[in-house]
């Protein structure tokens, strides 16, 4: 048996499940029925995109009580995700501009065939290949 829903039940049971998968429990249909409700309805796809950005807020007002509370984790989170423009980063970003070569060397290649063989540690000790 196939229960059709309106738009206003949808976003109803959305708003009260905040979730949808909850939401789709709720209703006794599949997730993915509720994505199609959110597709054939551009109101239940407002509906559901207004909850989710408001956990969004939620979420980023527990971490800035976080981060005056001075908790290192909510700090370093913070620093690392958008203090990057700042510098603070665990990895660097490089950009190129127009071509550059790049020679990846793994192990220990001292092959004969290798033209940077005699700049590799052990080649002025006679121990390449």
């Amino acid at each position: 048996m196939t229960t059709r829903y309106t738009a206003a039940q949808v976003i109803e049971a959305l708003k009260a499940h905040r979730g949808v998968y909850l939401t789709a429990k709720h209703l006794r249909v599949s997730p993915s029925t509720v994505y199609g409700y959110m597709r054939r309805w551009p109101t239940v796809k407002a509906a559901w995109q207004a909850l989710d950005g408001e956990v969004t807020d939620v979420a980023e007002a527990a971490l800035y009580r976080a981060i005056i509370a001075g908790e290192p984790w909510a700090v370093k989170f913070q620093l690392a995700t958008k203090g990057k423009d700042r510098g603070y980063t665990e990895r660097h970003e490089v950009e190129s501009v127009g071509v550059t070569e790049i020679q990846l060397t793994w192990g220990d290649d001292r092959r004969a065939d290798n033209p940077n063989a005699s700049a590799l540690p052990g080649a002025d000790r006679g121990e390449a290949e």
